[in-house]
């Protein structure tokens, strides 16, 4: 689905094939169908800070006496920033997978042409 493997790569993060090199089935269904993505990013954004939550809560504990929860807040948001390439990317996947479904036929069964590309306004953000 993507160009380069690697997604801490960081400035080809984002670049994604026109097609899939195994099945051909299209990536680039729309304009603009990807900004959807966003909110499955969030998602897993909100789970990960939750479960560090959690986490630090049932380990080191919080306290109104000393500063740990800056520490948690501090370790937090290391890893949010550390993983959001691969963030991006499950939520891209997951948004296709959401629209896309899967044919467990497609070696016989062709792929359908888009109906709503527009390759003239695809650039004019």
């Amino acid at each position: 689905m993507f160009a380069v493997k690697n997604p801490w790569i960081l400035k080809s993060t984002m670049k994604m094939n026109k097609e899939c090199p195994v099945c051909g089935q299209p990536l680039d269904i729309e304009v603009g169908f990807y900004f959807g993505s966003s909110y499955v990013s969030y998602a897993f954004t909100v789970a990960v800070s939750v479960a560090t939550f959690v986490a630090w809560w049932v380990l080191v504990g919080f306290s109104l006496y000393d500063n740990r929860v800056w520490y948690w807040l501090a370790l937090n948001a290391f890893i949010l920033v550390a993983f959001q390439p691969y963030f991006m990317r499950l939520a891209r996947t997951g948004w296709l997978a959401f629209f896309v479904h899967y044919d467990k036929n497609w070696r016989t069964t062709p792929v359908q042409p888009l109906e709503r590309t527009n390759k003239d306004q695809e650039n004019n953000w």
